[in-house]
């Protein structure tokens, strides 16, 4: 169980992320969710529980004691009940005070339509804001659906695989497939929360064995969430603890905010020179054509980024160009003088989708391992990003948020501090 922490710090945390009033959309998988209620807190006490565990909040100084000339990540909420849900990341903006930087709605709100019921078919609700976390694949997997329609089965290297039938697009007659990975609703333990130099830490496990008998082999699954002054780190490990090779992939589905709530002037840089082609923005299923992004309005390479105007975005970004090692995407906001840095730091990260609806002041931006649909046929046997894990093999996905300063002008790079 997590540490229950009532210190004068984490009181003051806790008031000031009752002041976040955030709307909130769902993801493309789902309707969007209501935004909280002024006279609603995001916390009532440290023991509130989602999906029948605690909270667990990690916090650094309060505001009256922070470092107001930079800034500095102060907080993030975890759903260890939903998959480890890093469901609220907060941070001292210089001229704004503490502002919550994840799309979500209040604590209450969120446990309550993180109900399992039909609303959130195996969790899939908590891809609709915070920050789930998805494995053993992230994005559409489709395949052949059975006569209840409750399932669909496809196939990697002679091994059948039968997931849940999770989602369909919106329009009369939509493919269902399966969508996000099996963890959502997963329960994860053994939480440890620990005081570092410069902030907090959680670890958590989940023994997810076969995913409940629709996986090749056996995983154990190790999480780790680090929150320091300059930098938040996601860290999930898998290991193969089964007897036969298993495929796996890892990814994240962040709602990032644009706290301006001018959503036209933000900018958005993605390093990568292709784009996966999609049948359509309802399905968005793979073709297996990848498309040069040069010359096209999904040219996010520019330093700096360019503005996302008007432009729907339900992507997926390939052929990754990496600084210092990282996939860096980043998310700018000039008229708050915000900037975050979304760093890919494993090799693995071969793909990164991002969800961008003109109407809401928000980006989700997807590191992952693979393409969408890896197993379909579509893709002709070429490397889709999936990882083969021999029985006692581990693979490691890990992504770390940085703050800047943008340049008043997109004349340059600009530089994570």
């Amino acid at each position: 169980m997590p540490t229950r922490d009532h210190s004068s710090a984490h009181k003051v945390a806790l008031a000031l992320l009752a002041t976040m009033l955030l709307p909130i959309a769902g993801c493309r998988s789902h309707a969007p969710a209501a935004a909280p209620s002024s006279d609603k807190p995001l916390l009532t006490d440290s023991s509130l529980q989602v999906g029948g565990e605690d909270v667990v909040m990690l916090h650094r100084d309060t505001p009256g004691t922070a470092d107001t000339s930079t800034p500095q990540f102060t907080s993030v909420t975890i759903f260890p009940g939903r998959g480890f849900n890093t469901f609220q990341i907060t941070a001292n903006l210089p001229g704004r005070g503490e502002v919550p930087l994840m799309a979500s709605p209040s604590v209450q709100e969120a446990a309550g339509k993180l109900n399992g019921g039909p609303g959130d078919p195996g969790g899939t609700a908590s891809t609709s804001f915070g920050g789930g976390f998805l494995v053993p694949y992230p994005n559409r997997i489709l395949g052949k659906l059975s006569a209840d329609g409750n399932n669909i089965t496809t196939s990697w290297q002679g091994h059948t695989l039968t997931l849940p039938a999770d989602f369909a697009g919106k329009k009369p007659g939509a493919q269902k497939h399966s969508i996000h990975g099996l963890i959502l609703a997963s329960k994860i333990g053994d939480i440890q929360k620990t005081t570092t130099a410069d902030g907090q830490r959680v670890t958590g496990f989940l023994h997810a064995g076969d995913f409940g008998g629709r996986w090749v082999s056996q995983t154990d699954l190790k999480f780790a969430i680090d929150l320091a002054a300059d930098a938040v780190t996601a860290t999930i490990t898998a290991k193969n603890v089964g007897s036969v090779a298993e495929p796996m992939a890892i990814g994240w589905h962040p709602y990032f905010a644009i706290p301006s709530g001018n959503r036209a002037q933000a900018r958005l840089h993605v390093p990568g020179a292709k784009l996966a082609a999609v049948n359509n923005y309802d399905d968005v299923f793979p073709t297996g054509e990848l498309k040069p992004v040069a010359g096209t309005p999904y040219d996010f390479n520019a330093p700096g980024g360019k503005p996302l105007g008007q432009q729907f975005l339900d992507d997926n970004f390939s052929t990754l160009t990496r600084t210092n090692g990282a996939v860096e995407v980043q998310l700018i906001d000039p008229a708050a003088g915000y900037g975050l840095s979304i760093q890919g730091l494993s090799p693995e990260i071969k793909t990164v989708q991002v969800y961008a609806p003109p109407a809401k002041n928000f980006v989700a931006v997807e590191e992952q391992f693979n393409f969408g649909d890896p197993f379909g046929a579509e893709w002709h046997g070429a490397d889709t990003g999936m990882v083969t894990l021999q029985p006692g093999q581990s693979v490691t996905w890990q992504v770390r948020l940085k703050l800047f300063v943008p340049p008043p002008a997109p004349d340059g790079p600009a530089r994570a501090q």
